[in-house]
């Protein structure tokens, strides 16, 4: 992969809303692989009592880090869309701790790019949910 397809994924990935308003950040990037990290933040917390984050949260996170992923795939044009994404959600995050979701495209064929995912907290031995999913390849010619 080029360190320009590199930059264009990371500069695509930073300026979607919502990844903004979620305080996502790509710490990893390149050949079909990205790793996204999401702070904790009270604002996105699902249930007050236990202080745990909303699954909707980790469920973008997990998606973003799916795009991000295809995009910096050397076979995969710059664009993507997600057209299915499966979540496994095993346990709750641990409040007060950030989430990290890392992805990787592992095939590409014509139309659609696969991808898995997992979401982890400082346990990493324990994902806190697990993801396959298909988003779109757009070709140019």
């Amino acid at each position: 992969m080029t360190a320009d397809k590199a930059r264009i994924a990371r500069q695509f990935i930073e300026t979607i809303p919502h990844a903004q308003a979620l305080g996502m950040t790509i710490t990893e990037i390149g050949d079909g692989f990205a790793r996204i990290e999401m702070p904790y933040d009270a604002r996105l917390v699902g249930d007050p009592q236990t202080g745990v984050i909303h699954g909707g949260a980790v469920s973008a996170l997990m998606d973003t880090a799916g795009g991000a992923a295809v995009m910096s795939h050397p076979e995969a044009p710059a664009g993507t869309a997600t057209i299915d994404l499966r979540i496994d959600y095993m346990r709750a995050a641990q409040p007060g701790q950030t989430i990290v979701a890392e992805a990787t495209c592992y095939h590409i064929t014509r139309a659609v790019a696969f991808v898995r995912a997992t979401a982890t907290d400082e346990d990493t031995a324990r994902p806190v949910a697990a993801a396959t999913g298909a988003f779109t390849v757009e070709r140019t010619s």
